[in-house]
């Protein structure tokens, strides 16, 4: 869909508690103040390796996490920072692995593509393009084996991995084993810088998915509350009767694949068009224009997250390189519990 297409697709904001809607507007501007400093502090080499903004999508994450419980599990992509933070990883430890610090959700072994935090069941960070999605297959049959009904595994992907195996083997097991998985496709029109429409011959993914017998939707991404509609009835629908459910949201990131990337594959007038319907500037105008919210109270919701990152910032310099010796841990398990297995 175009991005004028899109905007066709409203909410009306007056259905929901002006509470709620400034809770949505608060999780995207976190999202996204957060990664315009993780920009610039690539820029100054405090951030090393690969860094995927998710700057313009912001509205998938904000709408969606918020309908997931503390008992369910969610698997991300390597531009997973905003699902990381309103999964409740702490903007401290994101920004120490960010810098490779010991303080850091992954203790800086992982940086910007593995985020991990066991506590909240946030189960990455994958840098393999469709690697997540045999991770909820598997997490999904081992909540059904145990027996614990009612959970839901959540799987969020690009539309690039659609055109991997595994994206077909995944969605056939959970069909077919009828396991409660959720996938959520973030189709952001190019797979590093290959436009979908250039490598599928089908580009309406919920048919891909509809083939294995999969119920699917495809909605607004760039829209808040119909992302939070759409979650909200698929995680109702998965954790009811424990069947599988694919939702195709339709986005855009509005920086490039990557840091590394020269974007060379879209032109400067296409990324404009998409901006004059970002997610954040578009909802606030709609509360504002129904009295829901002020210009006072969105510049203090940006304050506030501007103070967030700012002692984020503060707490990975001040942060601890783990020390060399350590560096072999976790490569192998140590020989006393080897011979005890």
């Amino acid at each position: 869909m175009t991005p004028e297409e899109l905007s066709r697709f409203t909410t009306d904001v007056t259905k929901y508690p002006r509470e709620f809607c400034h809770a949505r507007v608060r999780d995207m501007v976190r999202i996204r103040r957060l990664e315009e400093r993780c920009a610039e502090l690539y820029g100054a080499g405090k951030i090393r390796g690969f860094l995927h903004l998710y700057i313009g999508e912001e509205a998938v994450a904000a709408g969606a996490m918020p309908n997931l419980g503390p008992d369910d599990a969610v698997v991300a992509t390597y531009r997973e920072h905003g699902q990381a933070l309103l999964r409740g990883v702490s903007m401290n430890a994101i920004m120490a692995e960010m810098y490779g610090k010991a303080e850091g959700c992954s203790r800086g072994r992982g940086g910007s593509m593995h985020l991990f935090d066991a506590a909240t069941r946030f189960y990455g960070g994958n840098a393999i393009v469709g690697g997540g999605l045999p991770l909820a297959v598997g997490l999904a049959l081992a909540d059904k084996m145990s027996g614990h009904k009612g959970r839901v595994n959540a799987c969020f992907f690009g539309e690039g991995a659609v055109a991997e195996g595994v994206f077909h083997e995944s969605l056939n097991l959970a069909g077919l084993w009828r396991l409660p998985v959720l996938f959520i496709c973030e189709n952001n029109l190019y797979a590093m810088g290959t436009a979908l429409s250039r490598s599928e011959s089908q580009i309406d993914l919920t048919k891909k998915a509809g083939s294995y017998g999969i119920r699917t939707a495809h909605i607004n991404g760039m829209n808040v509350l119909a992302v939070h509609e759409a979650t909200k009835a698929a995680v109702e629908a998965v954790r009811t009767d424990g069947l599988p459910y694919f939702v195709e949201f339709h986005t855009y990131r509005f920086r490039a694949h990557s840091m590394f990337d020269a974007e060379l594959y879209r032109n400067k007038d296409e990324v404009e068009r998409w901006k004059k319907h970002g997610p954040i500037h578009t909802f606030t105008d709609r509360l504002k224009a129904a009295g829901m919210m002020s210009e006072a109270e969105f510049q203090a919701i940006d304050r506030d997250a501007m103070a967030e990152v700012d002692a984020a910032v503060q707490f990975a310099d001040a942060g601890t390189w783990e020390p060399v010796e350590h560096l072999t841990r976790d490569v192998m398990t140590p020989a006393r519990e080897r011979s005890n297995a």
